[in-house]
């Protein structure tokens, strides 16, 4: 088996790795210790107990060859057999082999030590519960000797073996609550990392070992860092919006008041296209000022965007929807600008678009379908970065832009734990694009 081999049957999961680690040595020390036990048991103890009985026996074979007619045998034997604990009869030898189960390791054991030192023996029946019945040959006919199981087998042998199970079972438990201890603190610690991944800010306190509390207070120090960076970055660009607005519209009334020409109408519409490319960089730039996660449902929101595009005169449609409210936890200030970002760009660059939303367990995917030229596929993933304009894609003939569309739906996405996928429309013909939310 190869490494990568063994990899696939290995736990994924720390908490599975970590009892792996676990169990592991626990399960291989006892199948040391009963494999010696039961060699030194069952090769060593049983052996030398068997021995001991065939000498026994095989003084009992020689009073038994000593009697003078066969009628007497057993009236000869049985001063001596009963001093010995034997008991000696005629009993009808079964037919076939020994009666000795598979898994009666001790007395196959017997078996063979008794076998090797009394020629005499011919079989053996196991089966009646403590009692060994062998019968064995002499010149007087074919005998049975029973005597105690207890002669050849230590009594209660599986204790030592039962003791160690239930040990080990009682301390994998103990070691397995003192683990789950260990290991909360950390996942504690990914689940607050995950969902500050997704821009939600989850009450966290370092607890655990002193190396887990190390990377928590760490993680607490990163996060205030970059909370702080983007506190710093929206009072910028704030600051930006609010001086770059003045100026500009002061151009557009010094423009109004001019004469009407060719030439101040280019210039208002350079002004209104510069307000719009500021504003479209700053709603990119403030991606993180979108406001808190709340239950949203998200049918009810896609409905409430289409019907603001159709009030505008857009041609929008709806198509497939859930039969029932979708509850989510989700910005619905972001999610609503980046839907319309969506169904802006699909009816910038087609004629219609349609909007549909599938919701699962575990993510939303809001579909945009239109009917304009679409991405080519070997584009796809450039049209997601900001400030790509795809000329020869898309028709800038409609309208112009600074590519920050696709790019502000994208970090939305990102935001709330997924993405936005860009495939070709199977009914419209066009560009589908799919916003996929982490639910």
């Amino acid at each position: 088996m190869t490494r990568h081999g063994i990899k696939a049957y290995l736990p994924r999961t720390l908490y599975g790795r970590a009892a792996l680690i676990l169990l592991l040595p626990v399960v291989l020390l006892q199948l040391v210790v009963s494999i010696v036990f039961i060699q030194r048991h069952y090769s060593g103890v049983t052996e030398q107990m068997s021995r001991n009985v065939a000498l026994e026996l095989r003084y009992l074979v020689e009073i038994i060859e000593s009697a003078p007619r066969s009628d007497i045998v057993l009236d000869w034997v049985h001063p001596v057999a009963e001093p010995l604990a034997f008991e000696v009869a005629r009993m009808p030898m079964p037919p076939g082999e020994d009666v000795i189960t598979f898994y009666d390791l001790s007395g196959l054991s017997m078996a063979e030590t008794l076998r090797a030192e009394l020629p005499q023996v011919l079989r053996f029946d196991l089966s009646k519960n403590r009692q060994v019945w062998v019968w064995l040959e002499t010149s007087h006919g074919t005998l049975s000797a029973m005597f105690d199981r207890r002669r050849v087998s230590a009594s209660n042998p599986h204790q030592l073996l039962v003791l160690m199970v239930f040990a080990g079972v009682f301390l994998t438990v103990i070691a397995f609550v003192f683990l789950r201890n260990q290991l909360r603190p950390i996942r504690r610690l990914s689940r607050a990392a995950e969902a500050f991944g997704k821009g939600q800010t989850r009450h966290y306190r370092p607890s655990g070992a002193t190396e887990v509390r190390a990377a928590g207070q760490a993680f607490l120090n990163m996060r205030a860092r970059i909370e702080r960076q983007i506190e710093q970055r929206n009072l910028m660009f704030s600051g930006i919006s609010h001086d770059l607005r003045t100026p500009l519209t002061r151009l557009k009334l010094a423009l109004s008041m001019q004469e009407e020409s060719d030439e101040t109408r280019a210039m208002l519409r350079d002004v209104r296209d510069m307000e719009r490319l500021v504003e479209e960089f700053l709603a990119f730039a403030r991606g993180d000022s979108l406001g808190d996660p709340e239950s949203v449902d998200a049918a009810a929101l896609m409905v409430d965007i289409v019907d603001k595009f159709l009030m505008s005169g857009g041609q929008v449609e709806i198509g497939a929807m859930p039969d029932r409210p979708v509850q989510a936890m989700l910005r619905r200030l972001a999610v609503a600008r980046a839907v319309e970002n969506l169904i802006g760009n699909a009816l910038k660059y087609g004629a219609r678009a349609r909007v549909s939303l599938q919701a699962s367990d575990t993510e939303l995917r809001i579909c945009v379908e239109d009917d304009g030229p679409g991405i080519p596929e070997a584009q796809r993933e450039e049209a997601l970065k900001p400030f790509v304009r795809l000329d020869a894609a898309r028709n800038q003939d409609r309208g112009g832009g600074v590519g920050l569309g696709l790019a502000i739906a994208h970090d939305i996405a990102h935001r709330h734990g997924g993405s936005v996928e860009l495939a070709e429309s199977e009914t419209l013909g066009g560009l589908r694009a799919e916003l996929v939310l982490a639910r």
